[in-house]
């Protein structure tokens, strides 16, 4: 066992970095596995519930004050793992419902939603929390909690969040057998004005995709 990883199992479980650390991890773990497609059945219901609890560390983190790595400069971490082969296994994985529509900034006025995908969204939280794992487990744990709330605030935390909403609208659409919006055959590099959604969205039943994706409906 390496040192880096005797300090961190050495570690109090109660102490907040190490908490951190293990929700992180779990939904690597998780969300890796998801992507697998060993069971597409149960993909959505399991990714809601990782993507929640993911977003109960980055709360934890948003609210914890502004921690300070301890080098002024970010230590080299050498080429990042490539996440491209886990974004086209889930966007496979969730066709026709890996597109939603999302409004970037809730607070900017007027801004039209746009295009998003699941899979997309879903493989760059994975890249960020990549990123600080390999800290943490180099044994440099406050660059790891720096990386994380930075990256929170920065990136992962809203795209997580809007991934939670595209999920959760996923499955109570299906679960009270509602129509849903088809967006997969829009562009995600174009705008969409109110005006596109009507044009370009289609109908499917929830009913079609219910049991693809290990998901019921209400009777």
């Amino acid at each position: 066992m390496s040192d880096a990883t005797l300090h961190n199992t050495t570690q109090d479980p109660d102490d907040f970095a190490v908490q951190i650390a293990d929700q992180v991890e779990s939904f690597l773990v998780a969300v890796t596995e998801v992507a697998k497609g060993d069971e597409p059945d149960s993909a959505v219901p399991f990714l809601l519930l990782e993507v929640s609890q993911l977003l109960l560390a980055g709360g934890r983190l948003g609210a914890h004050e502004d921690i300070v790595p301890d080098e002024r400069y970010e230590p080299d971490m050498g080429p990042e793992p490539d996440v491209d082969e886990l974004r086209e296994r889930l966007a496979t994985m969730l066709d026709p419902v890996d597109v939603y529509s999302e409004v970037f900034d809730p607070y900017e006025p007027r801004k039209a939603p746009v295009p998003a995908r699941i899979s997309d969204d879903l493989a760059d939280v994975i890249a960020d929390l990549r990123h600080g794992m390999a800290h943490y487990r180099a044994g440099r744990t406050t660059e790891a909690l720096w990386w994380w709330q930075f990256s929170y605030f920065s990136n992962w935390g809203s795209t997580a969040s809007a991934t939670l909403r595209a999920l959760q609208s996923l499955v109570a659409h299906v679960r009270l057998n509602q129509p849903l919006e088809e967006l997969d055959g829009l562009d995600t590099d174009q705008d969409l004005s109110e005006d596109a959604l009507a044009e370009e969205a289609g109908r499917v039943m929830a009913s079609e995709i219910a049991g693809p994706l290990g998901l019921r409906t209400v009777r």
